[in-house]
């Protein structure tokens, strides 16, 4: 059962649309059918203003937005859902009927859509006859405009009247009046069907709010957007209707020409360029909104039988059976069809009603891309695999075509072209179980359909107004408040200009202006920044530390934006900062800025050099531990044992305790803080350091986790002894490592000559020639040899129970035969080295270039080799380098370089003092 029908007929400009609105809210529920989705869009966001977005649902073929608590449907008429039981329900642009590309949809909808309580057909008076002949008990409201419409003639492009809309029907066309308009008239805005929603909005309120006073579009305005035109200029009379070049149809001019004048303001239409003049016949008709009816609708047969492919044709191509109808041209769907079912891939996979429905569904999505029906078929048949197989479209597969797309670079026409494209995909993940995870696809889509949009509006901004910067300065001298937005990648737009980018707090001018334009965009921009500059401001200083960062050559970050630099300041702990950012942010703002940005640094060095300054404030650290202390301090936690050698001696074992007690190392060639040899305190180490040196290049910290790396030759010396390495040869080693190497070397004999054994190896990560170099690189003779290589002695076969002894078993044949052919090609030899501690006396002499003896390790033989020194008794007792306990390696010999000192008393929390007591049990 279906309630009253009503068909409201008139021209434009008579309220109808807002009439039905008013109408459909008054019920429960209810739905409208529109002929455009930017038009649905505009009447979705109206009844969203009115009733709250939870109970007002849009559908179109490429958005889907439908609350739990719908009430209210906002759809492009083919995509209407059927049999929803609504209330009220409404056709827009009833006319369309009569359309030979859709017309046999908007005729469905008349036949076959209605609301359970009413039903509204809104269109023009030309439908009356056939509305009467196909609808039962239908009645007729007519509403006359609200305002007058005239003819005013031919009138040039350069002279078109303020709030002017030029009508073109092709791209180029459009591009054509504009590219004119921008030149003669500083800038107009575009509007055409193939826009999407947001660009088409964007455009629209560029128009409406006076920043162009120019609108140039395709006959896409004729359906019912609402713009304040006071005149409609055609540029030419004929147009392309996908068939054929043919004259306008006098009903297709008034509904365009209707555009001008809105509610009580009276408007004007005429012909520009080389558009010939209107016939008098054909503006009186318009003028007085008299048109010829549309005797025939188009018509398809919408009861389908998918038993096969044939049978579905068939029933597609199915003639009407009213005089008032006729079989429409022959759809893209349908095209698709035919060609899909001339694939034999295609048919193999039909084997049920069902697979011929999927494919019928299939057919359906739009050409939105119009490059070649085979290309659209091919594409076609590819969802159809993927649908057919139940999961839908892959997430991967799909992924990789919108990532083609989803690129904002370009001109007009690419960007255009890409958004054709992503509305393909649009509409595939508007269809359930059509893609996997159909939520994020439909939010991806969008996105993209919106980042490309923004992109499109962009570029015809930018292509087609000249004077971007007049509605800037027109609310400037009108002393209004310019309204500044910045997107989450940092672009600035004021008024919905594009000014530049605001990048921390400093805003970065958009270079394209001219000198002038860009003193006048910098004067707005800057003064419409002013509140963006206190907000953010506010944010950064109460945003966490997390947020920051300090880079490897001493730059403040906030996220991945520059604020400001490290200054050097009186202590190399102490650093000061530098904020960036603009003069014209003010004083506060920089204040600010600058204050958060040294409370970061100060905690920084806090938490990162915590043993340090623990250590440099314990006021049990007195005496020579103290001084001691102070330069440990100096070098930040790592101090070359040959820079201190006299204050490591002059320290008692308590002095030792005391510092040991904040974990200093008093290793063989450093001493240093082992907490401060972590990745995070070494990266800090070093920027701080080469700021107070007044560095212009910092070296940068080497990669966690490295044993060695390579010593440059231009890579001073103390930048390896900061990152916490010790060059040594062709590389610098860890000095943590360095010291577990050293404690594997005093157990050997370095006077006599001892090998690398796997441990040495094992430590460094390195080769045998690497270790070489390296050992040479510490003061260690190194003297390569070969060797017959020792082989593994194979062990005799067990015998078995009563096996006779004296037979050679085959394998140790085998061997046998093995090793006289080895003697016989000469022995296998391996190459070994012999380190030997080369004493100071020998390493007195003239100083040796870079590369001999020592390596680059000790910049060129520039500095002594520290060798394997005795450790001032804290490492051990009892003789030199090489000394096995209380005898030497070869007869009990020592090699005492001064007489034995008295002991001093050892700490009770040395390893060595645990050593000793061990010793004396024995």
């Amino acid at each position: 059962m279906s309630g009253r029908v009503t068909a409201v007929l008139g021209p434009t400009n008579t309220g109808k649309t807002h009439y039905a609105i008013e109408r459909m809210l008054g019920h429960r529920t209810g739905m409208i059918g529109l002929p455009l989705r930017l038009l649905a869009r505009e009447v979705y966001d109206r009844i969203v203003a009115m009733r709250g977005p939870s109970v007002v649902a849009l559908v179109t073929g490429e958005e889907r937005i439908v609350p739990e608590r719908t009430q209210y449907w906002v759809c492009t008429t083919e995509a209407m859902p059927d049999n929803m039981g609504v209330d009220f329900l409404a056709l827009d642009e009833i006319q369309l009927c009569g359309d030979p590309e859709r017309g046999h949809v908007f005729t469905d909808r008349l036949l076959n859509a209605r609301g359970l309580h009413e039903t509204l057909l809104l269109g023009s008076e030309t439908m009356k006859g056939a509305i009467a002949a196909l609808v039962d008990r239908v009645q007729f409201t007519r509403r006359e405009r609200f305002s007058s419409l005239s003819y005013s003639g031919s009138k040039k492009t350069s002279r078109m009247p303020p709030r002017s809309a030029i009508v073109g029907f092709s791209v180029d066309n459009v591009y054509a009046i504009a590219e004119l308009l921008r030149r003669q008239k500083g800038g107009c805005a575009v509007v055409m069907g193939a826009l999407s929603p947001r660009t088409r909005n964007a455009q629209v309120a560029m128009y409406q709010n006076g920043d162009v006073d120019y609108l140039v579009a395709t006959d896409a305005i004729g359906m019912g957007l609402n713009l304040d035109i006071d005149h409609v200029a055609f540029s030419s009379t004929v147009k392309f209707d996908g068939r054929r070049m043919r004259s306008l149809f006098p009903y297709e001019i008034g509904q365009i020409a209707g555009r001008a004048g809105r509610y009580k303001t009276d408007g004007t239409f005429g012909v520009t360029g080389e558009a010939r003049p209107f016939e008098e016949g054909v503006v009186e008709a318009v003028e007085n909104h008299r048109f010829a009816p549309l005797d025939r609708l188009q018509w398809r047969n919408s009861k389908l039988e998918f038993g096969t492919t044939e049978r579905l044709i068939a029933s597609l191509e199915m003639q009407p059976q009213h005089e008032r109808l006729t079989r429409g041209r022959e759809a893209d769907d349908l095209r698709a069809l035919k060609a899909l079912t001339a694939m034999p891939e295609v048919i193999d996979r039909l084997s049920s009603p069902k697979d011929v429905r999927l494919l019928w569904d299939v057919c359906r999505i739009p050409d939105f891309r119009s490059i070649s029906e085979m290309e659209h078929a091919t594409l076609l048949a590819r969802i159809f695999e993927f649908l057919q197989t139940g999961k839908g479209v892959p997430g991967d597969w799909l992924a990789r075509q919108v990532e083609r797309i989803d690129r904002v670079h370009g001109d007009i026409d690419a960007i255009s072209r890409r958004l054709a494209f992503i509305r393909t995909w649009t509409y595939v993940a508007q269809r359930k179980g059509w893609v996997e995870d159909e939520m994020h696809w439909r939010e991806e889509t969008r996105a993209v359909e919106d980042r490309l949009s923004d992109a499109l509006h962009s570029a015809l901004t930018q292509r087609f107004v000249d004077r971007r910067t007049s509605v800037l300065l027109r609310r400037l001298k009108q002393k209004e408040t310019l309204v500044a937005e910045v997107n989450d990648k940092g672009e600035v737009t004021v008024e919905g200009e594009f000014a530049g980018r605001l990048d921390g707090f400093r805003f970065q001018q958009d270079g394209t202006s001219s000198p002038d334009e860009a003193k006048m965009l910098a004067r707005a921009a800057y003064e419409a920044l002013k509140p963006e500059f206190s907000l953010r401001a506010d944010r950064f200083y109460n945003a966490p530390d997390t947020e920051m960062d300090f880079t490897e050559q001493g730059g403040l970050m906030w996220g991945t934006t520059a604020v400001g630099k490290l200054v050097k300041g009186d202590d190399p702990l102490k650093p000061s900062v530098q904020a960036f950012v603009d003069d014209e942010a003010g004083a506060d703002v920089t204040e600010k800025v600058t204050r958060r940005l040294q409370h970061f640094i100060d905690r920084k060095v806090a938490a990162l050099f915590e043993p340090l300054l623990a250590m440099s404030r314990d006021e049990g650290v007195t005496g020579l531990a103290r001084g001691f202390a102070f330069r440990l301090v100096e070098g930040m936690g790592i101090v070359p044992r040959e820079d201190v050698a006299n204050e490591v001696k002059d320290l008692d074992q308590e002095s030792r305790g005391l510092l040991r007690k904040h974990g200093v190392r008093f290793g063989q060639y450093t001493i240093f803080q082992t907490q401060l040899l972590k990745p995070a305190p070494t990266r800090l180490r070093l920027v701080l350091a080469s700021l107070y040196d007044g560095l212009d290049d910092f070296p940068e910290s080497p990669p966690p986790g490295l044993v060695t790396i390579p010593n440059v030759e231009t890579v001073d010396r103390t930048a390896y002894i900061r990152a916490g390495y010790r060059p040594a040869g062709s590389r610098a080693i860890r000095i943590d490592m360095l010291e577990r190497l050293a404690d594997l070397l005093r157990s050997q004999d370095s006077r006599g000559g001892f090998e690398a054994n796997p441990d040495m190896l094992s430590i460094t990560g390195m080769t045998l020639e690497q270790f070489a170099d390296l050992m040479q690189g510490l003061g260690y003779e190194a003297e390569k040899g070969e060797r017959e290589k020792a082989k593994p002695v194979a062990a005799p076969a067990p015998k078995a129970e009563g096996e006779a002894s004296n037979p050679i078993p085959e394998e140790q044949s085998v061997v046998a035969e093995e090793a006289e052919a080895a003697a016989a090609e000469g022995p296998e030899m391996e190459v070994f080295y012999t380190f030997k501690w080369v004493p100071r006396a020998r390493n007195r002499g003239p100083r040796r270039e870079a590369g001999e003896g020592q390596g680059r390790g000790n910049q060129g033989g520039k500095r002594r080799p520290e060798g394997n020194r005795r450790n001032e008794g804290e490492q051990r007792r009892g003789g030199k380098p090489g000394n096995k306990g209380k005898g030497g390696p070869k007869g009990g010999q020592k090699f005492e370089a001064r007489p034995p000192k008295k002991e001093k008393p050892m700490d009770p929390d040395s390893p060595f003092a645990i050593l000793a007591q061990l010793k004396d049990k024995k």
